[in-house]
């Protein structure tokens, strides 16, 4: 995958790698048709934003500072040009598994795209009076000449670019556009005697595009799509206002840079000349697929009613037995902590916890971290009703959560309205722990229940995200949890942490520690070894250190589910590492790490990745687990991930990765299978320990 011979893979190479990983499991044809579907249409999202941040930044750095290497010895135009290389590849890729391979089977399901010549006459009559009520009185065109008169055309959006006949009396073709905006739905299903049939937006307005201008005979009409700069950040120590600031930012976004041009193969030279010099893009910044545009938008199909045997048989999630909901859940955790390993084990136990601490009269206070959350949040919506019952409610909103930022600003200002205290994140970083503290009044005095996690408190996601939840009362972490939240709100340095660490004041330093000590114990001829599971690693230091370990003798495995700038199984360099990816049914979230350290084992959850960002510019969380059934649920996950032999494919030392290894010896489960049948046997052991016990009425007097 990468020609130098750094120690370190390019990290937008690498991730282009884990997105072909994703596109392989939409080309597995062991899985079923809509679960595939699902994944290429994952693929093309992924891609999106990819241009949108990565490509996007590297063009600025081309202007901004040429020269400048990354830790792979990689300029950002060197690094731009392998970008190119690679994405036009995949994205071949993609058309050849949606054309040639998943239409044609999904259409043998009978669930098909129809073509406008494919439409019967019923069904022709239809389309005729869709396009007049509905499309013909929406959309309109715009007749543009060049750059100068361009319309503003919304990032990620369809539009149509047509050419006209050139005037009487001229050469030059002229062209006009038709943005289709929000409001028309691509997909219009048409009427069919069985199954489900549609037909493209796209495709109806192209074939009818001399109706938009009556007299003019239309050359052609070609669908396109142009994906816009979206790695622009806020100079918090020039806005005064953070919450306006991020509200102009969001509409610098609406007129930057065209990073990408997309549009249908069919265009003319002529047709696509004119694009290319409107938009300002580059040869090799056009993508011309043989297929429809924007494939991420065929994830709608995934959800059509009545094929539901294309899909994966449910894994609903599991009741935790730790947790019995006719029990109060304060009640539950004073006694014992509560390890949760989503979305095999309900999220309902987190949401639990806010709903239940905004109506207990003994509540006191709530303080919350929210980074990403769902559009109608149950846990946002505890906190306004806790502030409404005259709690203290104190959330930390993260405004500049990527893509998250308008609904996170429409979420801060329902929660001030709501009369909570709210505080939008840290000058200079990004708040990405995911704490929650309730503080309530109880007969011995004041007792603090917590929630740590790795993932966002976001009921929806938590179904399709693996991620761990720890729910406690531990007079330890609940200090540390206080220390933490106030300085983040006080804008002070925290006091010396009695159990966790934090980014970016330490938590890098913690890790490099416990790596250290790992080193230490196997030259003095102990065993010592490193587990760990993140979605990425890159950042050089850690790398560095797992590297001096490696040649130390330590056993290091890791689990990485995206971005790897480490290089496995170099000798002398990393012969003793080991590094499995995994992409299935859930998207692996969950950050996990254990260290032998002499036997003791050291388990611990964190929400940060092992980056620069994340341990230099958010604010993070490394949580110790100390409980015996928290620490071995905790070691039955790594243990099933690291060794997983069914989706769990191999990196290399050059950054591309092997497939599993041949299964053999009858069916394996993969680690989530492994996973979500251990959920279902801990709810039936906790059934089968309290089957009732019949017990008999004694005689308890003397007879007549």
């Amino acid at each position: 995958m990468s020609s130098t011979t750094s120690g370190y893979v390019n990290r937008e190479l690498s991730w282009l790698e884990f997105n072909q990983r994703v596109l392989d499991e939409a080309r597995d044809d062991e899985l079923p048709l809509l679960e595939r579907l699902k994944f290429l249409a994952i693929t093309a999202s992924n891609l999106d934003e990819f241009f949108m941040v990565r490509v996007g930044g590297l063009q600025q750095l081309t202007r901004q500072d040429p020269s400048k290497r990354d830790a792979a010895g990689m300029t950002a135009a060197e690094q731009l040009a392998a970008i190119s290389r690679r994405t036009h590849l995949m994205t071949s890729d993609q058309y050849a598994c949606f054309l040639e391979d998943l239409e044609p089977a999904l259409a043998g399901e009978s669930l098909r795209r129809v073509r406008p010549a494919q439409l019967s006459e019923r069904q022709r009559k239809f389309v005729e009076q869709v396009f007049d009520d509905q499309i013909f009185t929406v959309l309109t065109p715009m007749a543009v000449t060049g750059a100068e008169d361009f319309p503003l055309v919304v990032n990620q959006s369809l539009n149509a670019c047509v050419r006209l006949e050139p005037a009487a009396g001229f050469s030059e073709p002229r062209f006009a556009i038709i943005p289709f905006g929000r409001t028309v739905s691509r997909f219009l299903t048409l009427p069919t005697e069985g199954g489900y049939e549609y037909i493209l937006l796209e495709d109806l307005v192209c074939s009818h595009a001399e109706r938009f201008f009556p007299g003019e005979p239309a050359a052609e009409c070609v669908a396109f799509r142009i994906t816009r700069n979206a790695d622009m950040s806020l100079r918090e120590d020039q806005a005064s206002d953070l919450l306006t600031g991020m509200e102009e930012l969001l509409d610098a976004r609406k007129e930057s840079d065209c990073v990408r041009l997309e549009v249908g193969a069919e265009a003319s030279a002529t047709l696509l000349a004119f694009l290319k010099g409107a938009l300002g893009v580059a040869d090799e910044d056009v993508y011309a697929p043989p297929g429809p545009l924007d494939l991420a938008a065929f994830m709608r199909l995934t959800d059509v009613e009545g094929f539901d045997r294309l899909k994966y048989k449910p894994w609903p999630p599991q009741p935790s037995p730790d947790l019995d909901p006719r029990e109060s859940i304060f009640d539950v955790l004073v006694r014992k902590s509560v390890l949760l390993c989503h979305p095999f084990d309900s999220f309902e136990p987190v949401q639990r916890l806010v709903e239940e601490a905004a109506d207990d009269p003994d509540v006191l206070a709530i303080k919350q971290t929210l980074y990403r959350t769902s559009r109608n949040s149950p846990v946002v919506a505890a906190l306004g009703r806790a502030a409404e019952n005259g709690k203290h409610v104190t959330a930390i909103v993260e405004l500049k959560a990527r893509f998250d930022e308008a609904r996170n600003i429409e979420w801060a200002r329902n929660l001030e309205q709501a009369g909570v205290q709210v505080i939008y994140g840290v000058r200079g970083l990004k708040t990405h722990a995911k704490l929650c503290i309730v503080i309530r009044r109880e007969p011995h005095g004041i007792q603090r229940y917590l929630h740590f996690g790795t993932g966002n408190y976001n009921e929806q996601t938590a179904r399709l995200y693996s991620d761990i939840s720890y729910l406690t009362s531990d007079a330890n972490l609940g200090a540390d949890a206080t220390s933490f939240f106030n300085a983040v709100t006080g804008y002070s340095q925290p006091q010396h942490f009695r159990k966790i660490s934090a980014a970016p004041i330490g938590l890098r330093d913690t890790l490099l520690e416990l790596i250290q000590s790992e080193i230490e114990r196997k030259r003095h001829g102990q065993e010592a070894r490193i587990l760990a599971k993140l979605n990425a690693l890159a950042d050089p230091p850690i790398i560095d250190a797992l590297y001096e370990a490696s040649q130390a003798g330590v056993e290091v495995r890791l689990n990485v589910r995206g971005i790897c700038c480490l290089r496995p199984h170099v000798p002398e360099l990393s012969e003793n590492i080991t590094v499995v990816s995994i992409i299935d049914r859930f998207l692996e979230h969950s950050r996990i790490m254990h260290f032998h350290h002499g036997g003791r084992g050291l388990y611990f959850i964190s929400s940060a990745d092992w980056m620069p960002r994340n341990l230099d510019r958010r604010v993070e969380l490394l949580v110790p687990i100390d409980d015996a059934a928290g620490r071995r649920r905790l070691g039955e996950i790594l243990h099933a991930c690291l060794g997983d032999r069914v989706k769990g494919r191999r990196l290399r030392p050059d950054g591309g990765y092997d497939p599993p290894p041949l299964k053999s010896g009858g069916r394996i489960a993969s680690s989530q299978e492994q996973l979500y049948l251990r959920a279902c046997e801990l709810v039936h052991e906790a059934e089968q320990s309290q089957r009732t016990v019949f017990i008999p009425h004694r005689a308890t007097g003397s007879g007549p």
